[in-house]
């Protein structure tokens, strides 16, 4: 920046050499008036007792590298060069016309003392800045350095500065008269630094949380995707360095960042094509931040043919409604901007609606403005020119043209002339209690003396708002955000629609009201400035490889697992009593279920394996009614009813598994089958072996004819039933069964079952069964063509084989089930088997008991035992 002002310097010292000598005596030059209406400094003035010095940015000219004296001054043979009223920056004009009337009228604040003001034209350039401010100090239109005009110096005080960098243009210069600059452009904490520019006064709020509120309006519209220009100087550097962290904090993205060269400002098209890379870009939301001298660029840069809408996002310094042409503004249309927030100052829209022509008469620079905005002709520098629409108002002209509500740097040029009033009271006020009013060096001023009353004035202005001089007291900037629309038939206006008060009560610091809000052309909601698509829940983010955190697909949650909310970067999973939806984006608890007693599968299979056991039972009481009947006799009636017995229990032991498993029946259900069963296949076995050794060892000199006695039936069921009890007890003793609750094999269901404890131990249980029932059938099947009377081999051996067959069938069955369903094959292959073996050894045998009496009679045994001699014969 001082290395800008250096330069500016040294071209303004090289003039000031070139125009010394051509205005020496001799010299074939002479001072003519000048015939430019916008080359006129001081274009406005009120003469008073005291004097303010105001420049501000009006018009601009376009700015070109001249020699010597040319660029002070146009000689009257040329053409004048071209400006263009900058419209909108008048009212500033109004805003100083209207306080220093105020304070005028004021007997209270300057009592017996006028104030008057020089107005001066800056041309938004550092060189005419400079030009300005050195023919105010030398007091004459011609430039001659170290040489003042001016009879008597009444000024006290220089407002000035639209920007900061006009600023600093004009306070190098000022800072060596010690003369008071009150800069009332955006706050710049460059030129707080007291050492380099010690008589800057910034009157503009702090814009220190001005990024807060950007990135609240961001996630609330839930934008992570921002493009971000800027004006490529300090303050730009400041904001963008602000931005940036603050996006970061919240998980948004830049897309792009644009900077703006300060040489870039000028009010013609620029050389570099800015809005066609941005226009361009993928991002729908664009945050520009600059001032309007700066940032003007944008405006005169050619729209590209084809482009999309963006969503622009306005920071406070520059005025969106400011343009070249009209048409211009559709290209803003929908963009919301950070206004400040400022109390309305009383009677000023009033004394707008009476400005006129007529009632300033004398004001040339009235007369210009009102003859370019109401477009009276193309010939404005015609000053015999007669003014149209002489009795309009100001209100009628449109919003690119004039507001008639107060900006935010008229409102800050209005607090700064009220600051040097407040000074000045206070120094008067020092003064009178010295001196007598009468006294002439009452009202002897010089500006220096005004620094110690001016950095402690406060004061609280017409709107009732509180106004500090002193920057490190200075407020802090408050926000509304502001909605530009334009009307297909031009017409635009600005609607509030939120605000940001920094520093108040989260959650109410940022209000906005979406539903009042214009978008942009042909979008009827609010437009998505993403990179990529929300993730909803169910998925999870998977960023792309080399592409920012905002840039990422989407992905399923993996089986098991979930996300209950948008753009999750990690499923997590259920607990153990929860599942995930077919959505994957909730847990719901699951179902608690087993085999119930009172569910439709659970009473049938009680109704079945009561109904069996009471068969099994009528079975037995027929085996005992007819107990001395020969077919009973001839097939070991203890055995049968211990084989009857049996499986009243086996069909029975089924009971333990319906309902909800407790500790008990867990060591019952595996264990009592066990036994029960081994006891029915050991009886089975006892029955073959008790008939091969029968028909075995009748032989004559047959050893087996010892094993045959009554006895050696028992010691079988008792010795091989006896293990099978060992080996339950060992299970028992080491790794018991137990209730567990299965998570994990039924989807959306707790199972309650009984866990084996030792699968290897159950397995076991099993083997020895299925060994003792493989023996029985081997047995059974060698003996079945033994002939005998009521002979059991051939009905063991049916019975064996569907023993076998059932329980072979249930071990894949068993292992391929879970939950519930284990347990129901189970009890099936249970109720199967013992079906199978009541079926096919007991109902032959009732049948002849009971409908066939006449074949269960010691003849029809007599008859067998012929034909079983001439077998042996």
């Amino acid at each position: 920046m001082l290395h800008h002002v250096k330069k500016s310097i040294s071209r303004l010292l090289s003039s000031f050499l070139i125009s010394l000598l051509l205005h020496l005596p001799g010299s074939g030059h002479r001072k003519e008036k000048l015939p430019c209406f916008h080359q006129i400094n001081p274009i406005v003035s009120q003469d008073r007792d005291l004097m303010i010095v105001i420049f501000l940015s009006l018009f601009s000219a376009e700015v070109t590298m001249v020699k010597g004296a040319e660029l002070f001054e146009t000689s009257p043979h040329k053409a004048c060069k071209p400006y263009q009223w900058l419209q909108k920056y008048y009212q500033q004009v109004l805003a100083v016309v209207f306080a220093i009337d105020e304070i005028n009228k004021d007997p209270s604040l300057l009592p017996n003392i006028s104030l008057g003001f020089y107005l001066y034209n800056t041309y938004h350039s550092d060189e005419r800045t400079l030009e300005s401010s050195l023919k105010w100090l030398s007091g004459h239109d011609q430039l001659i350095p170290n040489y003042s005009c001016r009879e008597m110096d009444k000024s006290v005080a220089v407002i000035g500065g639209v920007t900061s960098a006009l600023s600093v243009q004009m306070g190098t210069l000022l800072n060596l008269y010690k003369f008071p600059q009150i800069s009332y452009g955006p706050f710049d904490s460059a030129l707080s630094d007291k050492v380099q520019f010690p008589f800057i006064y910034q009157m503009a709020p702090k814009d220190s949380s001005l990024h807060q509120g950007l990135v609240h309006l961001m996630m609330y519209f839930s934008w992570n995707w921002i493009g971000i220009v800027v004006s490529n100087d300090m303050r730009g550097e400041e904001f963008l360095w602000k931005m940036r962290g603050e996006m970061v904090k919240n998980g948004i993205c830049v897309s792009f960042i644009e900077k703006v060269p300060v040489s870039e400002r000028r009010h013609m098209e620029s050389q570099e094509n800015f809005m066609s890379r941005i226009m361009a870009s993928s991002t729908k939301v664009v945050v520009i931040h600059g001032d309007t001298d700066s940032l003007m660029i944008l405006r005169y840069s050619q729209i590209p043919a084809l482009w999309s809408w963006k969503v622009w996002i306005v920071t406070s310094h520059w005025d969106i409604t400011m343009r070249p042409i009209i048409h211009y503004g559709h290209y803003f249309h929908g963009a919301l901007t950070f206004s400040y927030l400022t109390s309305e100052i009383p009677g000023f829209k009033t004394f707008l609606r009476t400005v006129r022509p007529s009632k300033y008469p004398d004001d040339i620079l009235l007369r210009e403005f009102w003859l370019s905005a109401f477009r009276c002709s193309d010939q404005s520098e015609n000053t015999e020119q007669e003014i149209c629409s002489p009795n309009a108002s100001l209100e009628t002209l449109p919003l690119y043209s004039f507001d008639m509500t107060m900006s935010g740097l008229s409102y800050t040029i209005y607090n700064a002339v009220y600051a040097v009033a407040w000074a000045l009271h206070e120094i008067f006020m020092e003064k009178s209690e010295k001196r007598s009013v009468e006294d002439k060096e009452y009202l002897v001023l010089y500006s220096w003396q005004l620094h110690s009353f001016l950095k402690n004035i406060q004061f609280n202005n017409s709107a009732g708002d509180q106004v500090f001089v002193d920057e490190n007291r200075s407020s802090e900037a408050q926000y509304a955000i502001m909605n530009y629309v334009m009307l297909p038939n031009n017409t635009e206006f600005l609607m509030k629609v939120g605000q940001f008060i920094p520093k108040t009560v989260l959650g109410q610091d940022f209000t906005i009201c979406d539903k009042a809000i214009t978008w942009a052309w042909g979008a009827s909601k609010v437009s998505y400035g993403v990179c990529s698509e929300s993730c909803g829940p169910g998925f999870r983010k998977i960023p792309l490889e080399g592409e920012t955190v905002c840039c990422f697909y989407c992905s399923p949650c993996p089986e098991g697992e979930i996300s209950s909310h948008k753009d999750a970067e990690h499923c997590k999973k259920c607990p153990e009593n929860e599942y995930p939806t077919k959505q994957r984006d909730r847990c719901l608890s699951k179902v608690v279920t087993f085999l119930d007693v009172k569910e439709p599968l659970g009473m049938t299979l009680i109704f079945m394996a009561v109904s069996f056991s009471f068969l099994t039972a009528l079975v037995l009481w027929v085996f005992v009614k007819f107990r001395d009947t020969p077919i009973v006799k001839a097939n070991n009636r203890s055995l049968s009813y211990t084989l009857l017995i049996s499986l009243i229990f086996c069909f029975l032991c089924s009971l333990l598994f319906i309902g909800h498993p407790t500790t008990a029946t867990c060591l019952l259900q595996q264990t009592v089958f066990g036994v029960v069963f081994t006891v029915a296949v050991s009886c089975i076995l006892a029955k073959t072996l008790m008939v091969v050794v029968a028909f075995r060892g009748i032989r004559p000199g047959s050893r087996i004819q010892m094993f045959i006695h009554p006895r050696m039936a028992r010691y079988v069921v008792l010795m091989c039933s006896g293990i099978q009890v060992i080996l339950c007890g060992i299970w028992l003793g080491t790794y018991p069964p137990f209730p567990e609750a299965d998570t994990h094999s039924e989807y959306g269901h707790i199972i309650i079952r009984c866990n084996e404890g030792s699968a290897f131990v159950f397995y076991c249980v099993l083997g020895y069964m299925g060994f003792l029932a493989l023996g029985s059938f081997t047995v059974a099947f060698l003996a079945r063509n033994l002939p005998d009377t009521f002979n059991e081999a051939k009905f063991i051996t049916f019975s064996m084989l569907v023993f076998c067959s059932v329980w072979a069938t249930f071990l894949p069955t068993y292992q391929s089930t879970k939950g519930k369903a284990m347990v129901i094959v189970e009890i099936f292959s249970i109720m199967a088997s013992s079906t199978g073996l009541l079926g096919c050894i007991f109902l032959p045998k009732c049948y002849v008991i009971l409908l066939k009496p006449n074949r269960n009679t010691q003849e029809q045994i007599k008859n067998k035992q012929d034909s079983r001699a001439k077998f042996f014969s």
